[in-house]
């Protein structure tokens, strides 16, 4: 799927939308390690943007995006609109990280 075709947005402008498939999601858990953790409380001590974190967020963002872009390929969508992330923490140090938006069938306008 190109991802020009994902948006937040309810519609795709240029194109309309055939057929609407229902919800793709993408889901993973992720923790980071006790070394990771140890990296990061001693960055923590001197402020500023914690690397260790953002890198595990943004792979745990990532990993769940193509995730949720199979699920749509497996539908049969060519096009996800009303894209959206959640997380939450499952246990501490443990997070979900959801992608998930509508699936949808899109061709120009």
């Amino acid at each position: 799927m190109d991802h020009t075709f994902v948006t937040t947005s309810t519609s795709l402008e240029g194109y309309k939308i055939t057929k609407q498939l229902g919800l793709v999601r993408g889901i993973t858990v992720r923790s980071r390690s006790a070394l990771g953790n140890i990296a990061g409380g001693f960055q923590s001590l001197f402020g500023g943007r914690l690397s260790i974190y953002v890198e595990l967020c943004e792979n745990a963002r990532e990993e769940a995006y193509q995730l949720m872009l199979q699920h749509a390929n497996v539908m049969g969508a060519n096009a996800i609109i009303n894209m959206r992330y959640d997380a939450n923490e499952v246990m501490q140090g443990i997070t979900e990280v959801l992608a998930y938006g509508t699936a949808v069938v899109v061709e120009p306008a």
